[in-house]
Parts: C-alpha cells; structure tokens; sequence
C-alpha cells in the first residue's frame, strides 16, 4: 500500500490539527488529529507505510520530541500500525488507551509501557482537555474508545461515518449517506444492542465538530449526525433480529 499524494495539514478546530492521506488502492483518507498544547496528544497514528509523510507535516506543526500522548480508537493498522515508530521518533510520549485494551493488547504490541484510561478518564494537554470514552464494540473492536475534547466540543470519532473516497478537510454538508453507502460496501460495524445508544450518549455531548478518520470534520449539526446514524443502525440491527 503506497500513499498517492502528500499529507495535507487543517486546523479544523482551534489547536487541533487534522492529517490526511488519501490512499487510492483503499480508496479513502487516513486521516491522524493533534490536540496541540504542553502536553500534545496525537489521535491514531496511520500504517507504518504512512508514518514518513505524517511525521513529516506534524513535525511542521510541532517538534516531535514534543509530542507527549498518543491515542486511537482500537488496535487496526491504520489507526496504530506506527505506533512503535512514533515512539522512537518521539522519546517524550507516551501510549494511552482503554484500560482493558491495554490489557489485551497493547501492554504486548508498544514498545514502551501505555498508560491505562479508565472510562471518561482525562487527559490535560494544556488549555485543552481531551476525555476517554470506551466504546466496545462501537463501531467495532472490544478495546474500541473515543476521544472528546471539552473546550473546542471536538469529538474525534474514529471509524463512526467511514466513507469511501477523497474528501474535502472539512464539511457541513451531509456525511450520513455516504457512510451508508459505506457500510452497505464494507459491513464493518457491529450491529450489537449497544450500537445505537452508545451513538446517542455521543450525541447527548454536543460536538461542534466530528473528527472522521475515513472522510472530513463535519462542522454542521453534530448531535442531529450523530442521532440520524444512530437510528440508522437501530433499524439495521431490528431488521437483523427480524430475519
């Protein structure tokens, strides 16, 4: 897998910088998210293919021996696959992630002991403040969470409104169809009884902006997002029940 253009940098919300590669073989964008600060956190970190372009536009933004916390959603390549190369390349940070995903797996995969996030744990990078969220199994994954940062209300939100295809860095405009049509493709998320409501108790918070990893911040209605795929999956999964 080779990365067909560079990585492109967007402050798509203050002190919060969105990293995006388009890769055409998977036909979408793998995009990583720094929360600037004393303590910067860097949200998913890409395959280990991607990690000489993305180091390379974070290192525009700030040193990386400066980089202090590294998160993701759950143990995928594309979203931890660098992991070991982030920590070599930057000596000051540290993995966090979900207590239990910690203790399945990434005490064993990263190189360097992780700090263990219970739910709703938070993380003080400096005037922001990113929580945990565990979210098993949502959208898939039993050692899968999110973050939410509090002061800009920026939701970093994973695999939630995958879609296929190069996107603009940000958007208003209607993401629930195109990961619709996403999920028709690649039914990737698990369609449990917790699936809707854990998408709703992600709406009860209000974001400003929806950081995807596959697709653009989504600077529109958030919460009305984020409810319109819950009731989407709700009917999926009493559609499931029903056959």
């Amino acid at each position: 897998m080779e990365p067909t253009v560079e990585t492109t940098t967007t402050e798509v919300a203050p002190d919060i910088y969105r990293f995006s590669t388009y890769v055409e073989d998977a036909n979408l964008v793998m995009n990583q998210y720094l929360v600037t600060g004393e303590e910067p956190l860097l949200f998913h970190m890409g395959q280990r293919a991607l990690f000489p372009l993305t180091s390379q536009a974070v290192a525009r933004v700030i040193p990386l021996d400066r980089l202090r916390w590294i998160t993701f959603g759950h143990v995928e390549a594309d979203e931890c696959g660098s992991m070991n190369s982030w920590l070599a390349a930057a000596p000051n940070a540290e993995v966090a992630h979900g207590a239990m995903s910690c203790f399945v797996q990434v005490n064993d995969l990263a190189d360097r002991p992780p700090r263990a996030l219970q739910d709703g744990e938070l993380i003080e990078v400096g005037d922001r403040r990113v929580r945990h969220l565990d979210t098993p199994h949502v959208p898939h994954g039993w050692d899968a969470g999110l973050v939410f940062e509090e002061t800009t209300s920026t939701l970093l939100c994973g695999d939630l409104f995958t879609a296929f295809g190069h996107h603009p860095a940000s958007t208003d405009t209607e993401i629930l169809g195109p990961a619709l049509a996403a999920e028709d493709l690649g039914r990737a998320t698990a369609l449990t009884p917790a699936l809707a409501p854990t998408i709703r108790a992600l709406a009860d918070l209000e974001p400003r902006t929806l950081g995807l990893m596959h697709g653009p911040a989504f600077t529109g209605d958030c919460a009305g997002a984020l409810r319109e795929l819950a009731a989407a999956y709700q009917e999926r999964f009493e559609a499931e029940l029903a056959k």
